[in-house]
Formats: structure tokens, C-alpha cells, sequence
């Protein structure tokens, strides 16, 4: 199973999409400050995800959360 997620940083405020398929080791990467994207909002919160069956459906998710329409969404969360 894949999952699309979408971090808030406590420290900024900004929000990260990402999509995984061990959603838990992520999360841990991004708070740890491994992940080079992610390093300066350390530390990170889980503030939504979704499963998937495939990667591409989780990728297409990614993508549209990337978007205007989709921050838009995440706004509301």
C-alpha cells in the first residue's frame, strides 16, 4: 500500500506534500532533518494522509495536492 501525506512544519508553518510507501520511516526522515526539502521546518506533524494501492495513484494525488485547487483544499484541514 502507498500513501500521500501532507506535513505542517511547527517552526514555519508550511505545509509538505510527499507520497511513501512506509509512511511511519518518513515521517521519522523528515523530523530527523535527513530529507534536504524538509530539514529547515524540523520539527514536522502529520496533518493528513490517504492509501493507495498503487504508487501512480498515490504520485496523482501528490501532484494534485501540489496545485492550487489542492493547497486550497489543504487549507481547510
Amino acid at each position: 500500500m502507498f500513501k500521500c501525506y501532507v506535513l505542517r512544519s511547527q517552526k514555519t508553518g508550511r505545509h509538505y506534500v510527499g507520497s511513501c510507501e512506509n509512511l511511519t520511516e518518513r515521517i521519522r526522515r523528515h523530523s530527523a532533518g535527513e530529507s534536504k526539502a524538509t530539514k529547515h521546518g524540523v520539527p514536522w506533524v502529520l496533518v493528513h494522509s490517504e492509501i493507495f494501492a498503487t504508487r501512480s495513484e498515490a504520485a496523482k494525488r501528490e501532484r494534485y495536492y501540489k496545485t492550487g485547487r489542492g493547497r486550497d483544499e489543504l487549507e481547510k484541514k
